[in-house]
């Protein structure tokens, strides 16, 4: 196995940890290996989960549609493309691709200019003041979106982005420049996308996720340019936009709660999300009075109140539910000590409470009942918590073990020696810890 790591790896490309650290390339294990054909700097959008994100992402898009700044466009974009039909539905179909080409490549842009700032924005995202002052902006661009103000480009800017220009060009550069028109409705919403991509630090993450959004905003506009007799069928511009917006609004607020949770206690944070799915949901359900004009809409806002209370209960309901987790120790040398003498293997985790990873380990992986039952039994488990700086042993920790960032969770055998191939450096599942678990114990009860 350990010739196959080195035809793998080689020089350990995809692992900077265990390069700077200095570790040798055979000491990566089993289950990293397996992850180095996912993305690098993934985390865990991978597989199913980021199938079921790009969903999300492909629906927001199609919602944005439906906001007072893009909804107006449709009759414009129809009209635009109803004047080429005589050239025939090849060379329409052409036109709209470039317009939905102009559309994505711009957004996608965008995101890949965020993922290559991952590095400074992922640091900058570990300063609860960064994330406090990310959260506070989303809450003022919702503010908007609930009507208590408006947010409004230069008239100058807008007419000259939406200025009509002829041939296959003047197509590309009506998408290009159809982020800048519905930049009011658009910007708030792509901003909170654009602080979560950077935080991934994954470019091809950031064009998939951004294409993804463009491919939601465009495909209606690209099916009603060739199918222009469907305009007709669509309800008019009315009062029931302005329940799109609160919609809008609401998805805001549930950013912002989302990237203040770090910084709180995991219970707080997770019934401040439910309070918000509650709320938005009975507010766009039953409290807004706003009225559609068309008989589908009471049937939407239904299915979308509906849909919060459910959210919102599930979230308080496994709050509720959740076991007990491991119990930790602050690390001290008699710790350790104590742990050699019991001739028990000890897992230290570095952590802090800004870290996302972290707070999926402590609240999915360190929560399991047969992790919580193997660490009681069989460990010592040390929590090493590098929130705050400042602490000199939590210094001098973090260079006698050469900690590069958290998570980081480290596994000493009995006799205290560090057991370099099971270190980890990211969240994975119970099922993989234990198996961690498992090899620490062998080598603990082979040893002594």
């Amino acid at each position: 196995m350990q010739l196959g790591y080195k035809n793998v790896f080689r020089d350990a490309k995809g692992f900077p940890e265990w390069k700077a650290a200095g570790l040798p390339i055979e000491s990566i294990p089993a289950d990293r290996a397996r992850s180095t054909s996912e993305p690098e700097g993934a985390g865990p959008l991978y597989g199913w989960p980021i199938l079921w994100t790009l969903l999300g992402v492909f629906a927001g898009g199609l919602a944005l549609n439906l906001t007072p700044c893009v909804y107006p466009l449709i009759p414009i974009t129809v009209s635009y493309f109803g004047g080429r039909s005589g050239q025939g539905r090849g060379k329409l179909a052409v036109h709209g691709l470039l317009y939905l080409g102009g559309l994505s490549v711009t957004n996608s842009a965008l995101g890949v200019g965020a993922a290559l700032t991952g590095s400074l924005m992922g640091a900058a995202l570990q300063n609860p003041i960064v994330l406090i002052v990310v959260a506070g902006v989303l809450v003022f661009f919702a503010t908007s979106l609930f009507g208590f103000w408006e947010l409004q480009l230069p008239q100058s800017l807008t007419s000259a982005a939406s200025k009509s220009y002829a041939g296959y060009f003047g197509t590309l550069f009506m998408g290009l420049t159809l982020g800048v028109v519905a930049a009011p409705c658009l910007g708030p919403f792509v901003l909170g996308l654009l602080t979560w991509v950077a935080s991934m630090g994954s470019p091809w993450l950031g064009f998939l996720i951004f294409f993804t959004l463009s491919l939601g905003l465009g495909v209606p506009l690209f099916l009603l340019a060739m199918f222009s007799g469907s305009l007709e069928k669509l309800p008019g511009s009315g009062e029931w936009m302005l329940w799109v917006r609160k919609l809008m609004g609401w998805v805001l607020v549930g950013m912002a709660a989302y990237f203040v949770k770090p910084l709180l206690p995991s219970s707080v944070g997770v019934f401040i999300l439910a309070v918000v799915a509650l709320a938005a949901g009975l507010h766009l359900g039953w409290i807004d009075t706003t009225q559609g004009g068309f008989k589908a809409f009471g049937v939407v806002r239904n299915i979308i109140g509906v849909a919060g209370i459910v959210v919102g209960v599930f979230l308080i309901g496994s709050w509720i539910m959740i076991g007990p987790g491991v119990s930790w120790q602050p690390y001290s040398d008699e710790a350790m000590e104590q742990a050699r003498r019991a001739n028990k293997p000890v897992i230290v985790d570095f952590s802090a409470t800004w870290c996302t990873p972290c707070r999926e380990l402590e609240d999915v992986t360190f929560r399991n009942p047969e992790v919580v039952k193997q660490a009681q039994n069989d460990f010592v488990m040390v929590k090493v918590d590098l929130t705050t700086k400042g602490n000199p042993l939590h210094e001098k920790l973090v260079e006698r073990y050469s900690i590069k960032g958290v998570p980081t969770v480290v596994f000493f055998d009995s006799q205290g020696k560090e057991r370099t191939d099971l270190r980890l450096v990211d969240f994975i599942p119970a099922d993989q810890f234990l198996g961690r678990m498992s090899q620490a114990r062998q080598s603990s009860n082979s040893g002594s």
